[in-house]
């Protein structure tokens, strides 16, 4: 290297000394900073904590009174109300302890998301991530439904179909990790749907060790083409949960977080629910002829495999599940609907 050369990279990193310390100054007031907010969340947990407490005890007092409620009385529980919603306003934005599954599975790290907009972020992240999932396993059971589905070594076509498999196991394993850092961020997905993606995991194992026999190629192309329209289902409700996530934060809406097909809905929510009606009653349709397929072969002389009866079993089960709740959102919005007719 000349001397020339030499001087020159010496001058260059003369130069970026200035920079450098401007950088370690940054820093240590980033970790001061980090040290304050440390202790502001902790000092704001534990008021929240006394504030919740004294209200609840304030609430139990009046509800303990065996004479009506005063006006002063009722005036007081109103107040009361009002502070404890503000109260729960206050704590989506303070760190909260895990649920003991992501316990289990991260540890003791905090996944709160504090933000507005970090939470709409992995709301994002998560809708994105189903959809590239979706495509990818569309693709993937379309060559096994119409090019593997005609090779002639079992072997290879029941090599092929456990890697589909082990894709749906992983990709509901991580959904079930997501949806559960999504519910502790404030999403209200309950009830049915929290049950329907842990016995989405089980039945996704049971297909997984499924051994290539008779009752599985019974049952094969029926599954293949189950898992096309699935993927397909699952597109047309990515384009509508993503519509709705865009359209709340368009609005200014508090609950970024609430997208699933179970929740209620705004009329605009409606108009795009309508469309995918048919399309998700048929599929819960498909899950109920899976079961029926699924018995006649648990039936069949040369069946020995427990993996098809309790397939059956699931597979009704979330026919049961899923027909019913959305039956439930349908009835609820047109007795919602009529009221507000006879009202007006």
């Amino acid at each position: 290297m000349s001397f020339l050369s030499q001087a020159s990279l010496t001058d260059e990193f003369d130069d970026l000394k200035e920079e450098y310390e401007t950088l370690v100054k940054q820093n240590q007031v980033y970790k001061e900073k980090l040290a304050d907010l440390k202790k502001i969340q902790s000092k704001c947990l534990s008021l929240l904590s006394h504030q919740n407490k004294k209200y609840k005890q304030l609430r139990q007092a009046l509800e303990g009174s065996d004479s009506s409620l005063s006006e002063e009385d009722a005036a007081l529980e109103k107040k009361i109300t009002e502070r404890q919603k503000s109260c729960r306003s206050i704590q989506e934005n303070l760190p909260k302890p895990n649920s003991f599954l992501l316990n289990v599975i991260v540890g003791q790290i905090s996944l709160s998301l504090l933000t507005k907009a970090e939470k709409y972020d992995y709301k994002q992240g998560y809708e994105q991530f189903k959809l590239y999932t979706t495509i990818i396993m569309l693709v993937y059971s379309l060559v096994n439904l119409f090019i593997v589905q005609y090779s002639n070594s079992h072997l290879i076509q029941r090599f092929i179909d456990a890697i589909y498999h082990f894709m749906i196991v992983w990709y509901y394993c991580t959904l079930v990790l997501r949806e559960n850092i999504l519910r502790h961020n404030g999403s209200r997905i309950k009830g049915w749907w929290v049950i329907h993606h842990y016995l989405t995991v089980l039945l996704s194992g049971i297909l997984l060790i499924w051994p290539d026999s008779i009752s599985y190629r019974m049952f094969r192309t029926q599954f293949m083409v189950f898992g096309v329209y699935l993927n397909f289902l699952q597109l047309l409700q990515y384009y509508y949960q993503s519509g709705c996530l865009y359209r709340l934060r368009a609005l200014g809406e508090k609950s970024d977080m609430d997208i699933t097909v179970a929740e209620e809905f705004q009329a605009w929510m409606w108009r795009g629910l309508t469309f995918l009606l048919p399309f998700l009653f048929f599929g819960y349709l498909f899950q109920l002829y899976n079961a029926i397929t699924l018995y006649y072969i648990a039936n069949h002389p040369d069946c020995q495999e427990w993996m098809v009866s309790s397939s059956a079993v699931i597979f009704f089960i979330l026919f049961l599940g899923n027909s019913s709740t959305l039956s439930k959102v349908v009835i609820d919005k047109f007795k919602s609907k009529g009221s507000k007719t006879k009202a007006a």
